[in-house]
């Protein structure tokens, strides 16, 4: 058997790798509420782990996904970030029931948020009371900190791939658009409908992924795509049949596995330059103080109050009645009462 090529060596074997003197990652896997994580070869499997609630976002989602992408990011072994969700969907955006039906937007009961600051969901009931003054940037510190935690996928020095089935709607596109390249079934549905009312996208990505005409046909309609469209659009890089996912997937994966680490870091931060000189990060900062205010207007808090009247998936189910009719075709796609709860 020919001697495998020197450039093909993992970045640590060999006596000249200035990892020769460390010892490897330890063998037990972190704990997390929320995501599971492996190493499998040169890859980083992340994986959303609360398929019961559609995976959506709580506050430990993004201090837990920013934890492994970084955890990621130092092991040497690993040269590619793979991200997916268990169940019936990837992620159906943020776990609203709580926080729309009891007017508090730090998470479902049982978190455990850090006493009196921004994150402890009592202040921001507080300051989500229609009846009081709204501080926006209270509302924003708390934000920014949920997208700072999603954009660890783009600011990595490895690239990073979600994979995504069922749904990815709401905030769950919050998380995917932050990755390098995005590979979702045919069947599945991407998009925000929470435009409608209660919400802007606040990763602010969707103009930059998609280019302004597609990206205002979305979100100014909260219309979503399935994957097919999303592959035809330029959101995802491919599309494949639900049943051959996978195998697509792992066969990307394992492509971008293979060439040299170093490489890889050069390749993706010569592009991350161009993307971030169009301004992702102005886009956010605006994006997540716009949807902070669309929380807080006269038909955010009617959304609100309807929620806590009748239920948070049924306020949904009227919110994408008609004109949407959100049963229909293409466009017209999933929304958040696919799930237990979505955002």
């Amino acid at each position: 058997m020919a001697e495998e090529a020197p450039w093909r060596r993992s970045a640590t074997e060999g006596a000249e790798s200035p990892y020769r003197a460390v010892p490897g990652p330890p063998a037990e896997a972190p704990s997390y509420r929320t995501l599971t994580y492996e190493v499998d070869g040169r890859v980083a499997r992340l994986t959303f782990d609360r398929p019961d609630q559609g995976n959506a976002i709580t506050p430990d989602t993004p201090a837990e996904l920013a934890d492994a992408v970084e955890r990621a990011d130092l092991d040497p072994r690993v040269h590619v970030i793979v991200l997916s969700g268990r169940g019936k969907g990837f992620c159906g955006g943020y776990d609203l029931t709580a926080s729309a039906e009891r007017l508090m937007d730090g998470g479902p009961a049982g978190a455990e948020p850090q006493a009196g600051t921004v994150l402890d969901p009592s202040v921001q009931m507080l300051n989500h009371d229609p009846g009081a003054t709204w501080d926006p940037m209270v509302d924003y510190a708390m934000m920014s900190r949920f997208t700072k935690g999603f954009a660890s996928l783009l600011h990595a020095n490895k690239p990073t791939v979600a994979k995504i089935h069922g749904f990815c709607v709401a905030g769950g596109t919050d998380i995917a658009l932050h990755c390098d390249q995005i590979v979702i079934a045919a069947d599945a549905k991407i998009g925000y409908p929470p435009t409608r009312v209660w919400g802007v996208p606040s990763a602010g990505l969707w103009a930059h992924r998609l280019g302004d005409q597609r990206a205002k046909r979305l979100l100014l309609t909260g219309d979503t795509l399935t994957g097919r469209e999303a592959a035809a659009w330029g959101l995802a890089i491919e599309a494949p049949e639900p049943e051959d996912l996978d195998e697509r997937t792992e066969r990307l994966v394992q492509r971008i596995a293979a060439m040299p680490l170093n490489q890889l870091i050069m390749v993706k931060l010569a592009l991350n330059s161009a993307l971030l000189a169009q301004g992702v990060e102005n886009s956010r900062m605006i994006s997540t103080v716009f949807d902070g205010i669309a929380r807080h207007t006269r038909e955010g808090y009617a959304f609100q109050q309807r929620a806590a009247a009748v239920g948070f998936r049924q306020a949904v189910r009227e919110r994408d009645a008609a004109p949407y009719d959100d049963a229909g075709p293409a466009t017209s796609g999933v929304t958040e009462s696919t799930t237990d709860s979505k955002g």
